[in-house]
Formats: structure tokens, C-alpha cells, sequence
């Protein structure tokens, strides 16, 4: 598995790595994920495997997006969809710019959840973003009631914008500046630079 994106975290001393899903070689792992009680209420996904498959090939065909398992020290336990917000359902609900990103994830593996782990690989994923030049903004669009996951989005550097309704959800649009992004953690990355 060559990663899109890799580097080494000093504040918790691991390696992160996105590496981009391969329907073949992770759509049993993805679908294990869906079924997990604590992702069921969010992702709404916890369908048969046979439907699942074609839901992944579906999404993996959408050139608007690219999907990500996120590994820790060369571990698959994530689940990431990077999109650009022109092409997406949520680009009706505020003003984009053309190069807009926004990012959906998951913690699968339930033996990472609770250690701190969500905001290094949000932090990760979203300087990833940024690399992309014209992308001056990331969003994101939690469900409105997974408080957990939106007070990971502020620690990251996304601030809360307004509710918004979507098909499956009344979300929480936040938005993430790329100066207040690189302004809050330029030390970890100067860091991560340096090993």
C-alpha cells in the first residue's frame, strides 16, 4: 500500500498515512467498519455486503472525491472521503469558492477510539488538503448532534458556521482557514519536518 500522504507526528510519536481505497483489497475491512455500533447512527451504511460493494464502487467512481483509509504506524483504522465541495450536495448551502475541499471520516477500528487520535489525523488530512494551492478553505459537515466529532473539528481549527439540512442529515457546516490552519500548527509541522 503506497501512501498519498504520509509523515511522522511528534505529538503522538506515530507515523499517519493516507493511502487511497482499493475497492478489491478493502471493501470487506470498509463494510466491517459500517457495521460498528458507534458509526451506524452517522453513516447509516450497516447494509449487506452486497450492497455495500456497490455503493463503494459507486463512490470510488465519483471523480469529485477520493477515498482514504487513514493508517497509524501502517495500520489501516480509518476511514476518509476527501471531496471537492463544487459537484457535492453541500454546495447549495453556502457561497463555495471553486477550490473548496471538504473532508467526511470514520474511527473503524474500535481499539483507536478514545486515544486522541481523531484530531492528529484530521490535522493530517487537512494539511493534505491544503497542498492543493487554490484551496484556501476545507469544510466539514458533522451531523449536528455527534457533539464528539465537532469538538474535534474546532481543536483541528474549524469554527462552526450555521445548521444546515441535508439529505441524510442536518449537518453543522464549520469552515477551516488555511491561515488560521497553518498559524495554529506550524510548530507540529516544523517538527514533523525536522525528523
Amino acid at each position: 500500500m503506497l501512501p498519498a500522504f504520509s509523515f511522522f507526528d511528534s505529538t503522538i510519536e506515530k507515523t499517519l498515512s493516507f493511502v487511497k481505497v482499493d475497492l478489491k483489497r478493502d471493501v470487506a475491512l470498509l463494510h466491517k467498519w459500517q457495521q460498528q455500533p458507534y458509526v451506524v447512527p452517522f453513516w447509516k451504511l450497516n447494509i449487506s455486503f452486497e450492497n455495500y460493494e456497490k455503493h463503494l464502487e459507486k463512490f470510488l467512481a465519483d471523480k469529485h472525491q477520493t477515498l482514504y483509509l487513514g493508517l497509524i504506524d501502517g495500520v489501516p483504522m480509518s476511514y476518509w472521503e476527501a471531496y471537492w465541495v463544487k459537484g457535492d450536495v453541500v454546495e447549495t448551502s453556502y457561497d463555495p469558492h471553486p477550490e473548496d475541499q471538504g473532508i467526511h471520516l470514520l474511527i473503524g477500528e474500535e481499539d483507536y477510539l478514545g486515544k486522541g487520535y481523531a484530531l492528529p489525523l484530521l490535522r493530517g488530512i487537512v494539511r493534505f488538503q491544503f497542498q492543493s494551492k487554490g484551496t484556501e478553505k476545507v469544510i466539514a459537515e458533522p451531523d449536528i448532534t455527534n457533539e464528539k466529532m465537532i469538538h474535534v473539528f474546532e481543536k483541528c481549527g474549524f469554527e462552526k458556521v450555521k445548521p444546515i439540512e441535508l439529505p441524510d442529515k442536518t449537518g453543522m457546516l464549520m469552515y477551516c482557514h488555511r491561515e488560521t490552519f497553518e498559524r495554529r500548527w506550524e510548530d507540529v509541522f516544523k517538527r514533523a519536518a525536522a525528523k
